[in-house]
């Protein structure tokens, strides 16, 4: 009798095919690090920064130990606290808010674009007007570039200037990425990214950074970083954290940042094949003329259901799939009593119950990508 054999197993991001690409040159980072011995804050961290600073265009950047403190730590810099309202997208990882939140600060959520899943600038202004109407007073907006394309930073930022708000552009999911031929990095007063191992230049472990071209900023933020001591480092001068990236990782990062503009066009080559191979069976994301996107993750949408279906067919057959957010914000336990934009939160509702997330990472190789491309053709009706 013939026996049904599985299907090889497929990687939903493959950080371990990488790893045999950089071979030696990562073993070598970080046996210079074990070396030297200087765990936190060694030369690597600096010699990091002053990479991510040529990579992105900004005049200072500021390692951390991830995208979350990178958030954090920009919103403790700038006095955010009880009674200041922060303007997020809803369709997003719960970081975005949760560091309002945190602050005794309010988040205030707004929708996103259905085409780029990036905030809507008309939901945008209506989450400031609900927020005056609450008694709070605005003091940010944080954009997300999710998946790995821009958000519209000219409109937001011009949204910013009329309402005296500084941005706090959430890059964790896009940095890599340009808008209107600048990477980001460079937008608002501040960018903050993660470099989780996930993400499309991740390291070993939890890492971030933020850019910024204040200087100010940037000084205040490295106090911030080591519990906001000052000239004595048992003055402190500020409240803080410990929100040190440790120098292994930034070791690791050096080496994976000379790869990344490769990665990106990899990236691209397989998004574009994933656009060509299943437009016809489902909604496939579309990039901004003015924009490119990193890829951080490919994401279709099912407007006709069948997510369930697909994922289970795919499974079946070793490929993996995802879903990028089952629940918005608003929908979540721990934030659905904060305030939304006036208007609710339609699409990001809609595209919770849609998306659905395919195996993308530099390494897809084509005979492997037409394999999960025929077997989401075979499960969705034409």
């Amino acid at each position: 009798m013939q026996q049904h054999m599985p299907s090889q197993a497929i990687s939903f991001i493959d950080v371990a095919e990488q790893r045999r690409r950089l071979g030696k040159r990562i073993d070598d980072a970080i046996a210079r690090v074990l070396t030297h011995c200087q765990f936190i804050n060694g030369p690597e961290v600096a010699r990091l920064e002053a990479d991510l600073a040529a990579f992105s265009g900004a005049k200072h950047v500021v390692a951390c130990a991830s995208g979350t403190d990178a958030l954090l730590m920009v919103l403790l810099a700038k006095k955010v606290g009880p009674g200041d309202a922060v303007i997020c997208p809803t369709f997003t990882f719960c970081a975005t808010g949760e560091v309002v939140a945190l602050l005794g600060a309010t988040p205030v959520f707004v929708d996103v674009d259905e085409t780029t899943f990036n905030i809507d600038i008309a939901s945008l202004k209506n989450g400031i007007a609900v927020a005056k109407r609450q008694g709070l007073k605005p003091r940010a907006i944080i954009p997300v570039d999710l998946f790995g394309q821009s958000a519209d930073h000219d409109a937001i930022a011009a949204v910013a200037a009329a309402e005296n708000l500084f941005v706090l552009d959430d890059a964790a999911q896009g940095f890599g990425a340009t808008y209107k031929g600048r990477r980001l990095g460079t937008f608002g007063l501040a960018t903050a990214t993660s470099f989780f191992p996930a993400k499309p230049l991740g390291c070993y472990g939890d890492g971030g950074a933020i850019f910024t071209d204040d200087a100010e900023l940037a000084d205040t933020l490295r106090s911030v970083r080591v519990h906001g001591q000052g000239s004595d480092r048992y003055d402190n001068v500020r409240l803080g954290l410990t929100g040190r990236i440790d120098t292994v990782q930034a070791a690791v990062l050096i080496e994976k940042l000379k790869i990344f503009p490769d990665e990106i066009a990899a990236r691209n080559a397989v998004a574009r094949r994933y656009n060509e191979g299943l437009g016809q069976v489902a909604i496939v994301p579309r990039v901004a003329s003015d924009c490119t996107s990193v890829w951080a993750q490919y994401t279709i949408r099912l407007p006709n259901g069948g997510r369930e279906a697909l994922a289970s067919t795919l499974k079946a057959q070793g490929i993996p799939t995802v879903v990028y957010y089952p629940r918005s914000l608003h929908q979540q336990t721990a934030y659905r009593s904060f305030p939304v934009a006036a208007g609710g939160l339609a699409v990001s509702e809609k595209l919770s119950t849609e998306v659905i997330s395919l195996p993308m990472h530099p390494y897809l190789d084509e005979l492997t990508q037409g394999r999960i491309i025929e077997a989401v053709r075979a499960a969705l009706p034409n």
